[in-house]
């Protein structure tokens, strides 16, 4: 697949989108899955009840908040992991084949698909001029990397 900049530098065309979005929308059947997902309200609902059982936990074993300046963040951090973990969890365990959506939501017209090729190719477009639009500031990590060595004595010299 070639990769051509049009007129403007920067831009790159949006065929290899498209195609890239063709190819996976062919595979939708097997690839494509539709998960539960809880946001908003409901997210927070489960944070707030991590951090009152690491508290909880904690307290029990007589780690209190004043015993450690770094105890706060360390719960909320937590607390963040424990609910990522249920809700993934979730994820993994409710999830709904393109062809199973379309057959609940009554979508004759695989309207579903065509919706999902748009945003395919509208994401990967872009990405493309993301990346483009900052190349040369990843050249120009590289090229500092290229040319720090390292430092005598340090346990890489050969």
């Amino acid at each position: 697949m070639a990769y051509r900049r049009s007129g403007k530098e920067g831009q790159v065309e949006s065929n290899a989108a498209a195609a890239i979005a063709s190819q996976i929308l062919a595979r939708a059947d097997r690839d494509v899955a539709f998960t539960v997902q809880l946001v908003g309200e409901s997210r927070h609902i489960l944070v707030q009840h991590f951090v009152r059982f690491i508290e909880s936990e904690l307290g029990q074993r007589g780690v209190v908040y004043g015993a450690h300046p770094l105890l706060r963040p360390f719960i909320e951090t937590h607390a963040r992991e424990l609910t990522d973990f249920v809700l993934n969890g979730v994820s993994l365990r409710h999830q709904f084949g393109l062809q199973a959506l379309e057959r609940m939501t009554g979508d004759p017209l695989r309207l579903l698909r065509v919706d999902l090729w748009d945003s395919l190719q509208s994401h990967i477009d872009d990405a493309q001029r993301h990346f483009v639009s900052d190349a040369g500031g990843m050249l120009r990590i590289l090229q500092q990397i290229d040319g720090i060595s390292p430092a005598p004595g340090n346990g890489n010299d050969v």
